[in-house]
């Protein structure tokens, strides 16, 4: 059963995610069990297991299977339009059995990491809005598909379950404009914007106060306490990279990134370090430039700092130097980023 690996460093999703695919293609009647099985190396009857969690590029390729079988590049934006509440997993019983739909938010960011370690779901709330973001830990990790079923998901269920008129103010999206992007826009109600290398959507922070309708205070003890137990086992195979990720993000706007002094704060030396990141396919520099472009994307696209202070925020000596690494990672100037994105929100 080569689906559950014992690589403590290989980031995993839960197949309770991976079931509700297969369930889909099987209501489709596009069901192709041989080819799943041998894909996910399992038994259809084997994802039924409540605990189970399998690589998240194993879960990747099964939505490139889906979208083969399928010949809809939208399937993961139809399949998370699906709301079938006896197939949800333990966190969507978490989420939709809190106090208000603020609550919920919060246990949903917390708890992501049993939904899907790949990816870090973080939340901010303004005056106005409420923005939840979704980030890859690594480029390779970032699935179409499976970020539009986890955006059209989200929005649906909470829809379902807690209040009908929910809308985006607005989405921004990491990949660029596919085919089916007018479909975005009907569904969240906001404007839509792609190729951002980040994905982001926001709503009214007024929503967030909203009672959940049908709560079992019972199913939601009992059922926390579960997912609680499984998250505390996943804390101790956290990826060594996410900790070196957390301590250049601190570092970045104060002090010059080296190695040395990361691998002096980690209690190793710098041949370690290396060693350890290059485990799970990562290089220092390589690290670096991710987290130094990931701010980039979502300073610039804030709009709450001029660009020469982005620019020393993230350890550039110049304007012209952030301007130029900045061009290389998106094609267009910082400038121009953000007039398209701050365009996009009117």
């Amino acid at each position: 059963m080569h689906a559950q690996t014992d690589q403590a460093d290989t980031p995993q999703v839960a197949a309770s995610s991976t079931l509700a695919l297969v369930h889909y293609l099987d209501t489709l009647g596009l069901l192709n069990r041989p080819r799943i099985e041998t894909l996910t190396g399992l038994s259809l009857e084997a994802l039924e297991d409540p605990d189970l969690r399998i690589p998240a590029s194993t879960h990747y390729q099964l939505w490139d299977l889906a979208e083969q079988l399928t010949g809809d590049p939208g399937v993961g934006l139809h399949a998370g339009q699906v709301v079938d509440p006896e197939r949800m997993g333990l966190v969507g019983h978490v989420f939709f059995n809190c106090d208000t739909l603020g609550e919920a938010v919060v246990q949903y960011v917390r708890l992501h990491r049993l939904i899907n370690e790949s990816v870090t779901l973080s939340f901010e709330q303004t005056p106005d809005q409420a923005i939840l973001t979704w980030q890859p830990d690594h480029p390779d990790h970032y699935c179409r598909q499976d970020m539009d079923r986890t955006l059209a998901a989200a929005l649906c269920r909470t829809r379902h379950f807690i209040h009908r008129g929910i809308e985006a103010d607005w989405l921004e999206v990491a990949h660029p404009e596919p085919g089916y992007a007018s479909e975005y826009r009907k569904l969240f109600g906001g404007p839509v914007i792609f190729g951002t290398g980040i994905t982001r959507m926001a709503f009214s922070s007024q929503h967030l106060g909203h009672p959940i309708p049908h709560r079992n205070p019972y199913v939601y003890s009992a059922v926390l306490k579960q997912v609680n137990a499984v998250l505390a086992r996943l804390q101790t195979r956290k990826s060594f990279s996410r900790k070196v990720r957390r301590l250049i993000s601190r570092q970045m706007a104060t002090d010059r990134i080296d190695a040395d002094t990361l691998a002096r704060q980690c209690h190793m030396s710098r041949q370690t370090l290396y060693r350890k990141l290059k485990k799970e396919g990562l290089s220092f520099h390589d690290l670096v430039e991710q987290v130094r472009q990931d701010k980039a994307l979502r300073y610039v696209a804030d709009d709450q700092y001029a660009l020469g202070e982005i620019a020393f925020l993230l350890g550039f000596s110049e304007l012209s130097a952030f301007s130029r690494a900045f061009k290389r990672w998106t094609g267009v100037a910082p400038a121009q980023f953000r007039a398209s994105h701050q365009e996009g929100k009117r």
